[in-house]
């Protein structure tokens, strides 16, 4: 089966069945919220308002030269190129211009913190929306754009930006009314920035705050993948006439971020986890979560798929985008990990197992992931743990 462009991780209680209308007033674009979000936030393809951005020909970073060893993370959203990719993604961009724009009663004279601010496109938003007075804090030297691009909208008045890490600055207040923060990695949890605003959370925000998202799903499925596998995994077992299947190991352990094609999908959809961002403590982050995956035909499984949804409950109505293969492309896209076994499945036989996840404790920003599954079909028998590192 051809599929999807090649995307590496380089860089960077289930929602029960709902028929929840969202409207987006500004577009006069209707969409219903259903299940786990999927299908479920539609945006229009406009691009995001000009007066967002500055001119291309403003210097991104002052003293470039000077940099010595930062921490990797940090320098990588120094570069203006994946603060592109992000806003040019219309559903994650344009749902949070929506949430904040829509629901004014909640920003109206408020003060904001704005976690990992990047460009500040979010703290535009929320100053455009009535702010009293937003806080935008970025530890990469994107902060210095950041002012620029505040500065040259006019809002100066109305947004602070500060360059640090949110566990080592002071903000000029005690408290907010506000959190928000497009955190969410690749894998939801993975660059574990979920920590950093719970961090926020509990410094800042006043006691009735609202923190922008409050709920984010984690989800699993399998899939079909027989003609990918081969070229991303079994391609080492002959290099132009070589064996390197040792490298195969390796290849296994890396989750690939890749786009998946819904038609791939021979699964139902089972929810692992999810996180309540306004009472979660740091450690919820980590967890073991059950799954059962039900086969919906006769196929064979390769991977496994995992995607995120992401919730807005505070708002008028529920607002919120899947990061599913039914739903629009994110830049997220999903995370593929790939099977030893190819697993024959029959309709209404069931893969179980567990997932267990956490930060790496060399490196927090990576993520240990250890699979186990079994299936006990007519066709085929197996039961195996495999572990994967995101990194």
């Amino acid at each position: 089966m051809g599929r999807r462009k090649v995307k590496n991780n380089d860089n960077h209680n289930s929602m029960k069945q709902q028929n929840t209308s969202v409207h987006f007033e500004d577009e006069e674009v209707e969409t219903t919220v259903s299940s786990n979000l999927e299908e479920s936030v539609t945006v229009a393809d406009i691009a995001i308002e000009d007066e967002a951005m500055c001119d291309a020909g403003v210097s991104l970073v002052d003293g470039e030269d000077d940099k010595t060893s930062a921490d990797y993370y940090f320098d990588s959203y120094s570069h203006f190129g994946i603060h592109e990719e992000m806003l040019k993604d219309v559903v994650r961009t344009k749902t949070y211009q929506n949430v904040i724009y829509q629901n004014k009663f909640l920003f109206k004279d408020k003060v904001v913190l704005d976690v990992g601010a990047g460009t500040g496109i979010l703290s535009l938003f929320c100053a455009k929306a009535g702010a009293a007075h937003v806080y935008a804090v970025e530890c990469s030297q994107m902060a210095v754009t950041a002012k620029q691009i505040v500065e040259a909208n006019g809002f100066s008045d109305v947004i602070t930006v500060l360059k640090g890490k949110i566990e080592e600055i002071e903000l000029p207040v005690a408290k907010v009314d506000i959190i928000i923060s497009e955190w969410m990695g690749y894998f939801l949890v993975f660059e574990n920035m979920l920590n950093t605003v719970l961090y926020a959370r509990d410094k800042w925000l006043v006691d009735d705050g609202v923190v922008l998202p409050d709920k984010a799903s984690l989800f699993l499925t399998a899939i079909e993948d027989a003609e990918y596998k081969d070229d991303k995994i079994e391609f080492w077992n002959n290099v132009y006439g070589f064996d390197m299947s040792c490298i195969k190991k390796q290849a296994m352990m890396e989750p690939l971020v890749d786009t998946v094609d819904q038609n791939q999908i021979v699964t139902n959809c089972q929810l692992l986890k999810i996180m309540d961002i306004s009472k979660m403590t740091p450690g919820d982050a980590s967890f073991t979560a059950p799954f059962k995956l039900v086969a919906q035909r006769n196929d064979y499984i390769h991977a496994l798929v995992a995607h995120f949804d992401v919730s807005f409950t505070k708002c008028h109505k529920l607002m919120g985008f899947s990061t599913g293969p039914k739903s629009r492309a994110t830049h997220w896209k999903q995370t593929v990990l790939y099977l030893e076994d190819v697993l024959t499945i029959c309709e209404g036989e069931e893969i179980t197992g567990s997932m267990t996840v956490a930060p790496n404790k060399k490196n927090p920003r990576d993520i240990d992931i250890m699979l186990k599954y079994s299936l006990n079909g007519r066709r085929c028998s197996v039961s195996r743990i495999q572990n994967y590192k995101m990194r």
